[in-house]
């Protein structure tokens, strides 16, 4: 299983025929596995990784460093739910070091970021701090360079 989801991570979209052929399993076998993995909750969707500049829509990521006081007796689960609740909210991780979440969060402008933020996001009871950090620019996302201008390095022969 372990070899099937490697292949997939890179590329979810990869034909069950060559999945197979790449794991010596029949073409049956890996549909079974893939049913199961996704039955199991392993598999939980099959995304999209998608230029946004190119489309010319313009969106605006975020990533929120947010401080937290733990609630008794569920730390902080109950504040990390209210918030990854948010339609906003891309991305929630519990994180170890100065803060306590990071959260990924998508607008139209800096603008609505930055209402969510004051209006939504600080005003959570527990909620102590929040700290915003603006994405430029994307290069790599999940494995896949985004403009690979990557040239070719060959050397030119000559007969």
């Amino acid at each position: 299983m372990r070899e099937l989801l490697e292949l997939l991570k890179h590329d979810a979209r990869r034909p069950a025929n060559e999945l197979a052929a790449m794991l010596n399993i029949s073409e049956y076998e890996v549909e079974q596995k893939m049913a199961q993995l996704e039955k199991d909750k392993i598999i939980l969707s099959y995304n999209t990784l998608i230029n946004w500049e190119k489309t010319g829509e313009n969106t605006v990521t975020s990533i929120i460093e947010v401080n937290l006081t733990p609630q008794r007796e569920v730390g902080f689960d109950a504040i990390a739910e209210r918030i990854y609740r948010f339609d906003e909210v891309r991305t929630v991780y519990l994180m170890s070091g100065n803060f306590d979440l990071l959260v990924i969060i998508e607008g139209k402008s800096l603008q609505d970021v930055a209402n969510f933020v004051a209006t939504r996001l600080a005003t959570i009871e527990g909620v102590t701090q929040t700290r915003s950090h603006f994405m430029l620019k994307p290069y790599k996302k999940d494995g896949i360079i985004i403009e690979n201008k990557e040239k070719d390095r060959r050397l030119v022969m000559s007969i």
